[in-house]
């Protein structure tokens, strides 16, 4: 599978998983989000893809979602961090949905 972002194909496995962690951008990720039926990344989306970012880029791995959820509770409130309100974004959920739109790896066990 593949993504044509400005002029350069990107690799993407099957699932539409990123090959090459180092050719993620804001660019693709608006193309993946497409096809993970998020058609608009908003401000809120930013705030988790880029918090899911800084997770892996500090510990070398996603983040599991309750981790992820006390994350963003200490830094967005409560009302921001349950998973009611990620898979309200995301319609598949941190690991499936707004990893994949971060370009992070796939999680062991994800289709």
């Amino acid at each position: 599978m593949q993504a044509e972002v400005n002029g350069q194909i990107i690799e993407l496995s099957e699932a539409g998983w990123l090959l090459n962690l180092d050719e993620w951008s804001e660019d693709l990720a608006e193309k993946i989000a497409v096809s993970e039926k998020v058609p608009e990344l908003t401000e809120e989306h930013w705030d988790i893809i880029n918090e899911a970012r800084e997770y892996f880029t500090e510990n070398g791995k996603v983040a599991e979602p309750r981790a992820f959820s006390k994350l963003m509770k200490n830094k967005y409130g409560k009302d921001r961090s349950d998973q009611k309100y990620i898979y309200s974004l995301f319609p598949t959920g941190l690991i499936k949905c707004a990893n994949k739109i971060a370009g992070l790896p796939r999680p062991k066990g994800c289709s």
